[in-house]
């Protein structure tokens, strides 16, 4: 009986040196290259090396190892094919019968800030080529690229029968890598500006990041994946203590780290718009509430106590069983606050030890430290049979133009900007109310945007009067107006300066409206629909 033949040659070497022992052991011939095939010897496995099945030897630093037909002839030759056998007897190769290969570390080396030249070299050739060469005839040839597949492989190996259905899986594992280590690299090497930025094939990387217990709904099967080549949010995300993250705890985390995140850079730390500086917000702490993936309220306070405790103010109802997030480390003050009320998952940059401490007592409640901003260029929205694609909307004013004759106050234009950091992430039509750096009217996913602003400027009226306070003088808008009866109802309100993008053809009767009502309003030219 001809001994079989298994070609090993790994990065990662977890689980090889069992896998290679067992075959040794039942006279399996181990072929290998460079730094697998001195592993291997090291611990006493015979190794043939590859240049004893090539007869050339290593060359190109390494680059050029198993790219030879004494390889892939060995690899792709069918078995039943008698042509093929015949082949292989007049070039005297032999067959290989297990091909275990996986690849230079390309996803995180990309990450490391090298040099483009040595990026480069961390791009696999050989071990995707010999892949691809045994995932194509893996009837004949058994393929691993995952060390948790090598027990299973191990058992049908020691029964003399792996099945097809086996084989084909391992086959589809090798292009289920191939194609996320070729998305890399072309992301890589294309980049996603400019002409490049839309490709003429959209490919991402992704890896299985966590298998969830169900989707949107429980009849619904769901998964989270994140990017492998790059670390975003999620990447840089720790879930310091309760249940499982559901799907829908993972869209409104999202919405959340972002609102937070986005106000940090287009408001706190934003460069003056035409000449317009926002600059009484200081070092305020943001926290914004969410529920069904639309903020429920948002404001600034001097501590995260202060900044929580308004943000509630903002909707008492709707925060319960909602998301909470904060720009600052939550502490124990506000930790003892937030425990009071049911919520699903706090997200913050950390926790002080006696905030961990007083929440080990709810111990479904999530809490996430976050620790990388939110920074991804691009969004994307399945559509049925395709992928819609989009730059993500990560600027908040093009311009600042006062078009009436009334011009906002600075407190005023503090106001608006925190506003329009809220509105940004409000499902369309969006109004939002703000009064002293708080969000506490918020119209959101009505039809026509007349119903968002009684919806916001009602609410709001209902906040101040509980407090006795006056009513609030900011309205943002996300989107232009395109009739003059939001400003009319804002006025109703007493609603003293507007903010909006402006654009619509009925722009006059707005500015009209407004100078009669002696309303300040300010154009930005940036519309914020969010669907």
């Amino acid at each position: 009986m001809v001994a079989k033949r298994a070609l090993i040659s790994v990065f990662v070497k977890d689980g090889i040196l069992e896998l290679a022992q067992f075959l040794a052991e039942r006279g399996w011939e181990i072929i290998s290259t460079g730094g697998t095939a001195a592993y291997l010897k090291q611990h006493g496995i015979s190794v043939t090396d590859v240049s004893a099945v090539t007869h050339f030897p290593e060359c190109l630093d390494g680059r050029v190892k198993t790219l030879h037909p004494a390889i892939h002839a060995g690899l792709l030759a069918r078995r039943e094919n008698e042509a093929h056998m015949a082949t292989l007897a007049e070039l005297s190769i032999a067959p290989i019968d297990l091909v275990c290969v996986n690849l230079y570390p390309f996803f995180t080396k990309v990450q490391e800030g090298l040099s483009f030249a040595d990026t480069v070299e961390f791009i696999d050739i050989g071990g995707p080529t010999m892949l691809r060469s045994a995932a194509k005839n893996f009837t004949d040839v058994l393929v691993l690229t995952d060390p948790a597949d090598y027990a299973q492989a191990m058992e049908y190996i020691e029964a003399d029968s792996v099945p097809d259905v086996f084989r084909r899986m391992l086959a589809g594992k090798v292009f289920n890598l191939t194609s996320a280590y070729d998305a890399a690299i072309s992301r890589f090497m294309l980049g996603t500006e400019g002409e490049q930025e839309f490709p003429q094939y959209y490919a991402q990387p992704l890896v299985l990041s966590q298998r969830l217990r169900y989707g949107e709904n429980a009849h619904q099967r769901a998964a989270l994946y994140v990017t492998a080549d790059r670390k975003g949010a999620f990447g840089g995300m720790r879930q310091l203590q309760g249940k499982e993250l559901s799907y829908n705890n993972i869209r409104d985390l999202d919405v959340a780290w972002k609102a937070v995140c986005a106000y940090s850079s287009f408001v706190k730390n934003a460069e003056p718009v035409d000449g317009v500086r926002f600059s009484s917000t200081g070092n305020s702490v943001f926290t914004v509430a969410l529920k069904h993936n639309t903020p429920c309220g948002a404001a600034l306070g001097d501590t995260v106590l202060e900044s929580y405790t308004r943000t509630f103010d903002c909707d008492p109802v709707s925060i319960f069983g909602g998301i909470i997030g904060c720009s600052a480390v939550i502490d124990k003050a506000a930790a003892e606050i937030m425990a009071k009320t049911f919520l699903e998952v706090i997200v913050a940059p950390g926790f002080t030890e006696e905030a961990l401490a007083v929440f080990s007592a709810k111990k479904n409640l999530r809490l996430i430290a976050a620790d990388i901003a939110a920074a991804e260029t691009h969004d994307c929205m399945a559509v049925d049979g395709g992928l819609l694609v989009q730059s993500r909307d990560n600027r908040l004013f093009e311009k600042w133009q006062v078009v009436t004759e009334a011009a906002p106050t600075q407190a005023q234009i503090d106001e608006m900007a925190f506003g329009m950091a809220v509105a940004m992430f409000a499902k369309s039509n969006a109004i939002v109310v703000v009064k002293e750096h708080a969000a506490i009217g918020i119209g959101c996913g009505q039809t026509n945007r007349i119903w968002a602003a009684e919806q916001a400027l009602e609410r709001a009226r209902q906040i101040t009067s509980a407090a006795g306070k006056a009513n609030a003088e900011v309205l943002v808008s996300d989107a232009f107006f395109p009739f003059a009866d939001c400003v009319e109802k804002a006025g109703e309100y007493g609603i003293k300066a507007i903010i909006q993008p402006g654009g619509s053809i009925r722009d006059q009767e707005s500015i009209d409206a407004c100078n009669k009502l002696g309303i300040a309003m300010v154009f930005t030219g940036t519309r914020h629909f969010k669907h």
